[in-house]
């Protein structure tokens, strides 16, 4: 295990490497709290009054900071009337560029619907709730995620070749609301961090890392694909309020696992509880 003050020593090294590459601390952009979007088929009002819903849903959550509420009652009731708490919306055709190829022509096309929900309206369905709207400046994640896949391991780094891995990283952090960064792959070197010594490595000497990063906490992630169970398993810690908490959860794909994580630390640092685990 890597010591804190060894860490605390590889600070300058970093910093210098962060000045030298502008976009190691480069974060998801983080879109208006109160809009979501989901996939749907087609612009007709068949399919846009179950993406009102399931938009609502997830504004009420990255709102809030709370994911325990997906699949209560409460929300299942106000998702029955989301249609009044939107003030706007929009589609993006997914197939842009590609011409209709079918005598349906945009019927089954697959469009991004865009929701935009009022504010008050939103903050007051929460307070229904008996929950309230997440209102406090929210910290940026330094993100630490090593995976292990059958035949490699891997950390995910901001300049390294797993694209797929950071576009999931970047779209879960905008569905709950988390601004992110993720350190590059020299910034891991100098650490010394790699799948193998992730486990180990203390928080707090993370947390100084995160720093130089533009990073307020850092969100630690360990994810292992079971042949067994389909599905990664992974293990995720959080330094916050002078203490470390950590939960585990499976999910048959990294897309899930990452929205899990982003949730687990929203839920923590909004106040509303700790997810699965808990506090370690």
């Amino acid at each position: 295990m890597r010591s804190v003050s060894l860490f605390a020593r590889l600070m300058a090294a970093l910093a210098t490497l962060l000045a030298l590459d502008p976009g190691a601390a480069t974060a998801a952009d983080i879109e208006d709290l109160y809009q979501a979007q989901t996939i749907v088929t087609g612009e007709r009002e068949e399919t846009r009054i179950p993406g009102f819903r399931a938009c609502l849903e997830s504004v009420l959550i990255k709102v809030s900071g709370d994911p325990s509420l997906i699949g209560t009652p409460g929300v299942a009731k106000l998702a029955d009337q989301a249609s009044e708490f939107v003030s706007g919306f929009g589609y993006r055709d997914r197939l842009a560029g590609i011409p209709h190829h079918d005598e349906q022509g945009s019927r089954d096309r697959p469009y991004d619907l865009i929701v935009s929900f009022d504010p008050a309206r939103i903050d007051a369905a929460l307070r229904s709730l008996g929950t309230q709207p997440w209102s406090e400046s929210r910290p940026r994640l330094a993100l630490f995620i090593g995976m292990r896949r059958p035949t490699t391991a891997y950390l995910i780094a901001s300049d390294g070749d797993r694209s797929l891995e950071r576009e999931a990283l970047v779209a879960a952090a905008a569905q709950r609301g988390m601004p992110i960064t993720l350190p590059t792959k020299a910034v891991l070197a100098v650490a010394g961090l790699s799948f193998e010594t992730l486990p180990g490595a203390n928080i707090s000497g993370l947390e100084q890392i995160a720093k130089p990063m533009g990073g307020d906490a850092a969100l630690v992630g360990l994810m292992v694909w079971s042949e067994k169970a389909l599905a990664w398993i992974a293990d995720w810690r959080l330094g916050a309020n002078r203490k470390t908490y950590g939960w585990r959860a499976n999910s048959t794909t990294f897309d899930d696992a990452f929205r899990q994580a982003m949730g687990g630390a929203a839920q923590i640092l909004s106040g509303h509880g700790q997810p699965k685990v808990g506090e370690q």
